[in-house]
C-alpha cells in the first residue's frame, strides 16, 4: 500500500495494489475517486480536496494503526 500527496494539486492516492492494467474509475463523490482493476478489486482510492479530508480529526498527522496489536505509526502532512 502506498500513501501520495500532492500538495499543488492538493490531491492524496492510496493505491492497494502493485500497478496493473485496465484500471477503471468510478466517481463516489464529487470529492472521491475508486480505481478498480479489471479483475473487480479495488487498486486505489483518489481523494480530492486532500487537506480537508486527511485532517479531519487527526489535524496534521496522518495515523495508521493495527486495531489487532495497538501498534501504529504517524505521519506529519506537509502543509499546502
Amino acid at each position: 500500500m502506498k500513501l501520495s500527496y500532492d500538495p499543488r494539486q492538493n490531491i492524496a492516492y492510496i493505491r492497494l495494489q502493485a500497478k496493473t492494467k485496465g484500471v477503471a474509475t468510478v466517481r463516489v463523490s464529487d470529492a472521491i475517486n475508486v480505481d478498480l482493476a479489471a479483475d473487480g478489486t479495488v487498486y486505489g482510492i483518489e481523494l480530492l480536496n486532500a487537506n480537508e479530508q486527511l485532517r479531519q480529526g487527526d489535524g496534521d498527522r496522518f495515523v495508521l494503526e493495527n486495531e489487532v496489536t495497538g501498534e501504529h505509526a504517524e505521519v506529519k502532512l506537509p502543509l499546502s
